[in-house]
C-alpha cells in the first residue's frame, strides 16, 4: 500500500516525513543525555560517585517531570485554543538545544548547573513530544495510527543512533589520546544539540498546522482559559473511562521504560562494570532493536488490535527483567538489551497511537496533554522507587531492577480495563466545549 492510503484527505508524503524528522531530531536527547553518557557521567563525576549520587540523579528527572505534569496539560489546551502546536513546537525545541548545550559546562563540583540544565531541557523535550505527538491524529487516518505512528517512531531510533554515533566516534578518538570524561562528555553534549537543531528543520519547514484559533470571545484570558478548560476535562472523566484507563496504566509501564532509559548505564556501570564505551554500544544496539521493533509492530498492531499489541511487548518487558536481574557477564545483558529494543519501539509506538484513538479529533493538544501528563508522572514514580530502592538496600542494582518489573505487571493488569472499540466511539462522539 502506498502512504496516501494511510494518511488523510489532503496530507502529503512530504509533510509525514517533516512529522517524523521530529522523531529523528529530538531520539539523539534521551538516547546520548538520558541514556548512554550524562546520566553515568552525573553520577560518576558531577556528583563524585557518593552513596546519594543515583538518588541525586532520579530526583533530578523526577523534578523536571513534575514540571511537566504541572504545565503541559494547560500548555496542550492552550495551543487548541490558539492553534499553536507548531509555534510552541519551536519554542520548546529552541529551549531543549539551549539547555542541553548548557551541559557541556557541567563537571566536578557543577552539581546545581547540571541540575538545573538537565531539568529544563528534560522538560522542553517532554512538552516537545507532546506536542509532535498531537499532530498524529491530522495525519493518519484512524485505522492505520499504528502503522504511521511506528513510522515515526522507528524514524526517530534512526537519529538517535546519529547521534550516539558521532558521539561514540569521538568518544574513542579522545580515549584514544588519553583524553578524560570531561573533554569528552561535554562535546557530547554539543553533539547532540548540534544534530536536535539542524533534523529538527524539516519539521517546521514541512509540517502544516491545521488546527484553527478559535474566536477572541471564546478564548477569554489565554492560560486561564485553558486551565479551566482542563478542569472541564477532568470532571467529564467518566465518558473517557477508557482514555482514563489507558493513562492509568500507562504510568504503570511508562514507569518502568523510564527506569530503563535513565538508569541502563548506570545499572551497566555499576553492576558489570561496563566502561563508557561499552556502554554506548549497548545502547547503540538497543536502538538498532527498536527501530525494527517500532516498524514491525506498527504495522501489525493496526491487524492485531491496538491492546492486544501492547499486552505483548508488557510481557516482553517483564522478560528484560528477569534477564537483566540474572546477569551476571556481559552476554545475558546484552540479550536483555535486545528484548528491551524490541519493546521499547513498539510499546511507546502503541502507546500513542492508543492515545490518539481515544481522543477527540478537536481536542487533540488538550488530550496529548493528558497523556503526557500520565507519562511524566511515571517519568517521577519510577526511577524515584529505583532511587530509593539502591539506597535503602546500599546500593543494590538488582533488587532495583527486579523491583522495576513490578511496574510492568501492573500495567498489563490495568490494560484490560481498556475498551478501545468504546473508547473510539466515546472520542468520535465528543463534541467540543463551548
Amino acid at each position: 500500500m502506498s502512504i496516501a492510503q494511510h494518511v488523510n484527505e489532503g496530507v502529503r508524503r512530504r509533510e509525514v516525513f517533516g512529522w517524523a524528522m521530529y522523531d529523528f531530531a529530538n531520539s539523539g536527547y534521551t538516547t546520548v543525555v538520558l541514556t548512554a553518557v550524562f546520566n553515568a557521567y552525573f553520577v560518576g563525576v558531577v556528583a563524585g560517585g557518593a552513596p546519594w549520587a543515583t538518588l541525586a540523579w532520579t530526583s533530578t528527572l523526577a523534578l523536571s517531570s513534575l514540571l511537566v505534569m504541572l504545565l503541559m496539560p494547560a500548555i496542550g489546551a492552550h495551543a487548541d485554543q490558539r492553534g499553536a502546536k507548531k509555534r510552541l513546537l519551536a519554542l520548546t525545541t529552541v529551549g531543549c538545544v539551549l539547555s542541553t548545550a548548557a551541559l557541556a559546562w557541567a563537571g566536578p563540583g557543577t552539581l546545581w548547573l547540571a541540575v538545573t540544565a538537565v531539568v529544563l531541557s528534560s522538560f522542553f523535550y517532554a512538552v516537545g513530544e507532546s506536542l509532535i505527538a498531537a499532530f498524529l491524529p491530522e495525519l493518519s487516518r484512524r485505522e492505520s495510527l499504528g502503522r504511521v505512528s511506528g513510522w515515526g517512531w522507528s524514524f526517530g531510533y534512526f537519529g538517535g543512533m546519529l547521534t550516539l554515533g558521532l558521539g561514540l566516534g569521538y568518544v574513542i578518538w579522545a580515549q584514544g589520546q588519553g583524553l578524560p570524561a570531561t573533554h569528552f562528555v561535554p562535546v557530547t553534549m554539543l553533539l547532540t544539540a548540534a544534530v536536535y537543531a539542524l533534523a529538527s528543520l524539516p519539521t517546521f519547514l514541512l509540517l502544516r498546522e491545521r488546527a484553527q484559533a478559535q474566536p477572541a470571545g471564546a478564548v477569554g484570558g489565554g492560560v486561564a482559559d485553558s486551565l479551566a478548560r482542563l478542569r472541564r476535562t477532568w470532571r467529564e472523566a467518566r465518558r473517557y473511562e477508557d482514555f482514563a484507563w489507558l493513562m492509568a496504566c500507562a504510568v504503570a509501564y511508562q514507569a518502568g521504560i523510564s527506569v530503563v532509559v535513565a538508569l541502563a548505564a548506570v545499572y551497566a556501570a555499576e553492576v558489570l562494570g561496563f566502561k563508557q564505551t561499552d556502554t554506548m554500544l549497548l545502547v547503540f544496539l538497543v536502538n538498532i532493536a527498536a527501530a525494527a521493533g517500532a516498524f514491525a509492530f506498527g504495522n501489525w498492531q493496526d491487524r492485531i488490535g491496538h491492546r492486544r499489541a501492547l499486552g505483548l511487548t508488557l510481557a516482553g518487558w517483564i522478560v528484560m527483567t528477569l534477564l537483566a536481574a540474572a546477569a551476571t557477564g556481559p552476554g545475558l545483558f546484552w540479550a536483555a538489551a535486545v528484548v528491551a529494543g524490541l519493546c521499547m519501539g513498539s510499546s511507546q509506538s502503541a502507546g500513542r497511537a492508543m492515545a490518539g484513538l481515544l481522543s477527540p479529533p478537536d481536542r487533540l493538544a488538550e488530550f496529548f496533554g493528558l497523556w503526557t501528563f500520565a507519562v511524566r508522572l511515571s517519568a517521577i514514580v519510577g526511577p524515584l522507587t529505583y532511587g530509593l530502592v539502591t539506597w535503602v538496600t546500599g546500593g543494590n542494582h538488582r533488587i532495583a531492577i527486579v523491583s522495576t518489573g513490578v511496574f510492568f505487571v501492573l500495567g498489563w493488569v490495568l490494560l484490560a480495563r481498556v475498551d478501545v472499540e468504546r473508547g473510539a466511539r466515546a472520542a468520535r462522539q465528543t463534541v467540543s466545549p463551548p
